[in-house]
């Protein structure tokens, strides 16, 4: 019996149950499980390999396998789609690889509502969500990621009246640190805002229930202005757009470095490429048209695209009237220090919200990601772009690397000890916690 690594850090197991030699007549869970399997994110740069891998098809295989954690006094940290860049997974204990818990299990058409499984995809909504007249309220670049995970880090898409996927969630069911199943709704808000984001720390999601919208049709707008020009009609793009986000480009080659096609007529080096998003009435859908730069379809097959190639990326949060200060003072860190950095930064618009621990609470933001090559040396460049960013008081992406620590917490989220309280509630033992999560919130 044995279990493999795949490309995507996910294993293959040959059996129903891997049960090593080492491990005869000890205890183990009752879920399939490997041992000692090492896991890797999709960009490369986090691995761990935890004592056991749990990987449950079903709600009562999370539940036990979350109470023979705490029988045998292991920390339980659960794992997505791995595309988080951050230290968030690692365990030496128990890693609940959420994967065999996906499904969409309902959906509300007249309340606007969808439930799902926490180890949904996000694209496995956009087909059954369409079919009931219904469609996620916004997306990213990429949709490979599972619910669950991208609720626990506020992962987002761009718009300036578009808040995050945290700020969607309306009820989840989930197990906490007594290894009890409960539930949170929106008549417990105290509980519900800490459980926005949570970085995992709660407990181990099993279903939430999501806000969604009316099913929409998008039109898609791509266009390379020069740097100037994009600061010109920085507000008139923010402000007439449901969706806007550029990619500010350093070199010629910089889009392809992304798999974005770059400007036909024009060298990307100082250009901006824009995405302009905006909702259509399309009666036949025989007028769906992917003519590249000018694609008209439904919500969910416009927003993501490009991005396929492994990278690693830092991603702040500032407020939106520091937005374009924030990113020219990138672009003078590129052009002074680092003009070796090729890839584009990218710069997009999200609305704020009230979740405790997310990077949008109370403040509507301007988002600055930048990104890097694996296998490249990248800490000295994103070190020195979080102090050029450091006077515009900036919030990380959990799930992406960052360089926030506790005090720096206490100054940004006026609301952390409310969070940590209903953590402890949740999880007295810590037992959720890693190194990275007790270092921030333990």
């Amino acid at each position: 019996m044995s279990s493999t690594q795949t490309s995507n850090g996910a294993f293959t197991m040959t059996t129903n149950v891997f049960r090593p030699a080492s491990l005869a007549g000890a205890s183990t869970p009752s879920a399939p499980f490997g041992t000692d399997v090492t896991w890797t994110n999709w960009g490369g740069n986090q691995s761990a390999t935890p004592a056991f891998t749990v990987r449950p098809g079903n709600e009562q295989e999370a539940l036990d396998a979350v109470r023979f954690a705490i029988r045998e006094g292991l920390p339980v940290r659960a794992v997505g789609s791995g595309h988080s860049s951050s230290p968030l997974v690692q365990t030496g204990g128990v890693l609940m690889d959420m994967s065999g818990l996906s499904a969409i299990t309902g959906t509300d058409r007249v309340g606007r509502r969808a439930r799902a499984l926490a180890g949904t995809t996000i694209n496995a909504f956009g087909d059954a969500l369409w079919e009931k007249g219904l469609a996620l309220s916004n997306q990213g670049d990429i949709d490979k990621q599972q619910i669950a995970g991208a609720l626990a880090t506020s992962t987002h898409g761009s718009g300036k009246d578009l808040g995050s996927f945290s700020s969607k969630l309306r009820w989840v069911k989930l197990i906490n640190g007594y290894g009890d199943i409960v539930e949170i709704g929106e008549d417990q808000l105290r509980e519900l805002r800490a459980a926005q984001v949570a970085l995992g720390t709660l407990g181990i999601f099993l279903e939430v229930e999501l806000a969604v919208e009316d099913s929409y049709y998008l039109q898609e707008q791509i266009t390379y202005p020069t740097w100037a020009e994009t600061v010109e009609t920085w507000q008139a793009d923010i402000d007439s757009n449901r969706h806007y986000s550029f990619l500010w480009c350093p070199k010629d080659d910089s889009c392809e470095l992304l798999d974005l096609p770059g400007s036909p007529d024009y060298g990307m080096g100082g250009r901006s490429y824009t995405k302009k998003y905006n909702i259509v009435d399309v009666q036949d859908e025989r007028q769906i048209s992917g003519i590249e730069g000018a694609r008209l379809d439904r919500s969910y097959r416009i927003y993501p695209g490009g991005f396929t190639t492994q990278f690693h990326e830092l991603e702040y949060f500032v407020r939106s009237e520091d937005g374009l200060a924030a990113v020219e003072a990138i672009q003078d860190l590129i052009r002074s220090k680092y003009p070796e950095q090729k890839y584009p930064v990218e710069v997009r618009w999200v609305k704020s919200d009230d979740a405790y621990m997310s990077q949008f609470q109370a403040r509507d933001s301007t988002v600055i990601t930048l990104t890097t090559e694996p296998g490249t040396d990248y800490w000295q460049f994103f070190r020195d772009a979080d102090a050029v960013l450091q006077e515009f008081e900036p919030r990380a992406h959990w799930g992406k690397i960052h360089f926030m620590t506790r005090s720096r917490l206490e100054r940004l989220y006026p609301e952390l000890d409310t969070f940590i309280q209903v953590r402890r509630e949740f999880d007295p033992r810590g037992i959720f916690l890693n190194d990275h999560t007790r270092a921030l919130v333990g």
